[in-house]
């Protein structure tokens, strides 16, 4: 019996189990790494390139679904070893490096905040590591008088010591995920991604679909995308919708790390964890195949915990819960402080929204 072509996941956390079901469902092995004790198949971080390079002799293919950094790891493994990839190394390192975005999109014209790396371009400013995600050591100022600390925090969270300052722009944020098949940019769905008070840029939650009309935000989205280089494979981008239009806020090349390919597939039919995993083995995916057809709203509603010792979480068959007994949770400041998430549809956006809330208010946590 011929065994089943193995697939290298890089993290085995919440983020990637909807691509690891999805490559079960194909028939694949998957082979995760994971540095977790207890939560991948090999004790590997999906940050060590020596590592995930052995674990990934004689696989198939590599994929990063969830978080940014492993996918410059994924590509520069499948390069190194003859292996199929939507993108290669180049377009990787811009895809994780959010300063050599900024320039990829100057050159584009694509609409984006005012930035530079020598000091806030204005006030109200961001300050941010320009190599991490989930808000790690980024600070919203208002003035200059907070500057040096959260440029201190930002270079000591930056993998390279660098430090990207950006103009704040008003507005709501959505979030478009789509994927490149066949040589064009599809937009599978744009979601509003709507945040915790009090801890700016962390999503509360996603709905579909958005308040406002997605046009503007869709195109801007894929004509960022293209100006990366970004030519096959899935896409995941935050739109700020501005005073004076869509800003882009960031791109990643790889599914949305807040379950966006479920609520995605959920509400348009769209299956984009498929359509990576298939993509990262080199098989053939087409625009058919990620071409929307909406069929109701839905919502991914993010769980917090009271602060404390988790000793149980219980709640309704939507919820799903991140952390065993045993962990500690504090207050939400990043996107890993969040407890989990419940997926919720409905015929209509306010339908979905009342489901999902009432979903998270069954949710029960014990802590001490």
């Amino acid at each position: 019996m011929t065994e089943a072509p193995t697939l290298v996941v890089l993290g085995g956390g919440p983020a990637q189990r909807h691509a690891i079901d999805a490559a079960h469902a194909l028939g694949l092995r998957t082979l995760v790494c994971d540095s977790e004790p207890g939560v991948g198949d090999v004790p590997v971080s999906s940050e060590d390139m020596d590592g995930v390079r052995a674990a990934a002799a004689g696989a198939a293919g590599l994929i990063a679904p969830g978080t940014d950094w492993p996918v410059r790891i994924a590509a520069a493994v499948a390069c190194d070893l003859g292996l199929p990839h939507p993108i290669d190394p180049d377009e990787a390192r811009v895809a994780t490096d959010k300063i050599a975005q900024r320039r990829a999109l100057d050159a584009a014209g694509v609409p984006q905040p005012a930035w530079s790396t020598e000091g806030p371009p204005a006030y109200p400013c961001v300050v941010k590591a320009p190599d991490r995600q989930g808000q790690r050591a980024m600070s919203i100022l208002a003035d200059a008088s907070g500057l040096e600390e959260a440029a201190a925090r930002a270079a000591a969270g930056s993998r390279s010591g660098r430090v990207l300052v950006e103009a704040f722009v008003p507005g709501p944020e959505v979030t478009v995920n789509g994927f490149t098949a066949e040589g064009r940019g599809i937009v599978a769905a744009v979601t509003d991604r709507i945040h915790f008070e009090g801890a700016p840029g962390v999503a509360r939650r996603h709905v579909y679909p958005p308040e406002r009309d997605p046009a503007a935000a869709a195109e801007t989205a894929v004509r960022a995308v293209e100006a990366l280089g970004i030519d096959a494979g899935p896409w995941y981008v935050q739109v700020i919708l501005g005073p004076d239009g869509p800003r882009i806020v960031e791109v990643a090349a790889r599914l949305g790390g807040g379950h966006d390919s479920e609520l995605v597939k959920l509400t348009t039919g769209v299956d984009l964890a498929r359509a990576a995993v298939l993509a990262a083995i080199g098989r053939g995916v087409s625009a058919a195949e990620v071409t929307p057809a909406p069929a109701g709203a839905g919502v991914i509603e993010f769980l917090e915990a009271p602060p404390g010792t988790l000793r149980r979480a219980a709640g309704p068959a939507e919820a799903c819960f991140y952390h065993a007994p045993g962990h500690v949770y504090g207050p939400i400041r990043i996107a890993t402080d969040r407890a989990g998430y419940v997926l919720a549809g409905g015929a209509t956006r306010d339908d979905a929204l009342a489901r999902a809330a009432a979903a998270a208010a069954a949710v029960r946590f014990e802590v001490t």
